[in-house]
């Protein structure tokens, strides 16, 4: 349903996916489907304020112990709730403890802003994301029981073809390219009610298969410059997002990045 609404602020909640990576500017720093959503709706409200609390690497637990409240103490007209997910690719995972946790942030957020947003996140197609569909799939299910329960949207990434393609993923198979975010900007634009400007879901050319040599060499340097570091990480407890501050801890006045 289409709708006329302004929204005059917006606050992001949510690891890594949500503070933008792979979405890489010249300066180094991260942008990001939620900045680029930001911007459009700063564009059709002159007073329109931005908060962006997320961290990389923060499981649920981190997420409702540090961004919740934050977050429900601003009273935004749009808040973007994306976690759990990285708890979903731990090598032990306790979805019970999850989906608990994920029902208090919702319970928090809810009554606290004008508009909820949840999302059923993008899913790469690969071997190594098969291992952990089946716990992904049961999260998204539970999302979708929240959403129902309190009234909040469901965005449904997971469910559109296009964002697995391999394309739209960094070296790094674990995050999006600055395009795969852009289609997930729209994708929230829409959710919100505004007039679509493309056709998110539109899926990519046909692609021309890389000869088996390149696939092998991607694959080695992925390994040892991905996945075993990552690997490393989960195996010890660590976190790429250990000692860092949320994006955008405060919710003020949107600027753009200088280009």
């Amino acid at each position: 349903m289409k709708t006329t609404a302004t929204y005059t602020s917006f606050v992001a909640v949510g690891d890594s996916f949500t503070e933008g990576m792979s979405d890489l500017l010249p300066d180094g720093t991260y942008r990001g489907w939620a900045d680029l959503l930001a911007a459009r709706l700063a564009a059709r409200s002159p007073d329109f304020r931005y908060a962006n609390l997320a961290v990389r690497g923060k499981l649920i637990g981190q997420i409702v112990d540090e961004q919740v409240a934050p977050a429900a103490a601003m009273r935004a007209d749009v808040v973007t709730l994306v976690g759990g997910l990285n708890d979903t690719l731990r090598p032990s995972c306790d979805m019970g403890r999850v989906r608990a946790l994920l029902e208090e942030a919702v319970e928090r957020l809810a009554p606290s802003c004008g508009r909820l947003v949840l999302m059923r996140s993008p899913g790469r197609r690969g071997p190594v994301m098969e291992r952990f569909r089946p716990r992904m799939e049961a999260l998204f299910s539970h999302i979708d029981e929240l959403a129902a329960r309190h009234g909040a949207v469901v965005v449904d990434l997971y469910g559109a073809e296009v964002l697995g393609d391999p394309r739209l993923w960094d070296v790094d198979r674990l995050h999006l390219t600055a395009e795969g975010h852009r289609r997930v900007a729209e994708a929230v634009w829409q959710a919100l009610g505004l007039a679509p400007e493309e056709e998110w879901r539109a899926p990519l050319p046909p692609a021309l298969r890389p000869p088996w040599l390149e696939r092998r060499v991607g694959d080695l340097r992925f390994a040892r410059e991905h996945l075993g570091p990552w690997i490393g990480r989960r195996l010890t407890g660590r976190s790429s997002g250990d000692g860092r501050p949320a994006k955008r801890p405060d919710l003020l006045p949107y600027e753009a990045p200088a280009s």
